[in-house]
């Protein structure tokens, strides 16, 4: 049991202001609903010993890495959304990142994609995931669908720390996993598990 939560890493995503923050032009309707879900999960990681990964957009104040169909957010006068050391960027209260844990900056929905991911996972010995955060269509989607790509051994999505702009994109996305293998688990179940990640 503790030999396979060495194995597991969990990949915290996105949970910052800017896609929290129902003023801020990113924000995902609804995913403050999901912060006391995604702090449960991230308790029960750190009491199993899992490396936790919190896996963040950081941009430049021009969008000169951003997204081309996000680059009109950009510049002087515009709402510039996730700047680096802005307080958009920063983690929505009440997460913070402890001694010993890792944080992953990315500038594309997956966090695999032109980021140290992969090579991180691998030296730390992680063969599993345990996914959360927003939003399911983009990030979390792409990125779980980077990780069933890349072989690793198992890939578990918390479904109740996760969150969409409505239910039913939220659940056509996570059904859309589970058809690549990926399981679903709610927190309190995942809380509960003995020996799967």
């Amino acid at each position: 049991m503790a030999d396979q939560w060495k194995r597991t890493a969990l990949l915290v995503i996105d949970m910052q202001r800017d896609f929290i923050d129902e003023h801020s032009v990113f924000a995902v309707p609804g995913a403050s609903t999901i912060i006391p879900s995604v702090s449960t999960a991230v308790e029960i990681a750190r009491n199993r010993g899992l490396f936790i990964i919190w896996v963040v957009r950081e941009h430049d104040g021009e969008g000169r890495d951003v997204e081309r169909f996000r680059r009109h957010y950009y510049g002087n006068g515009k709402p510039n959304p996730l700047v680096k050391g802005s307080k958009g960027a920063e983690l929505v209260q009440g997460l913070e990142i402890k001694e010993g844990e890792y944080k992953l900056v990315k500038t594309r929905f997956s966090a695999f994609f032109n980021t140290n991911l992969r090579s991180l996972l691998q030296g730390a010995g992680i063969t599993d995931l345990v996914v959360c955060g927003v939003q399911t269509p983009n990030c979390i989607r792409q990125t779980v669908f980077d990780a069933v790509a890349l072989d690793y051994h198992s890939i578990t999505l918390l479904y109740d720390a996760t969150a969409a702009a409505t239910p039913k994109v939220h659940h056509d996305n996570i059904t859309d996993m589970v058809n690549v293998g990926v399981e679903v688990k709610r927190v309190d179940e995942w809380g509960e598990s003995d020996s799967e990640a």
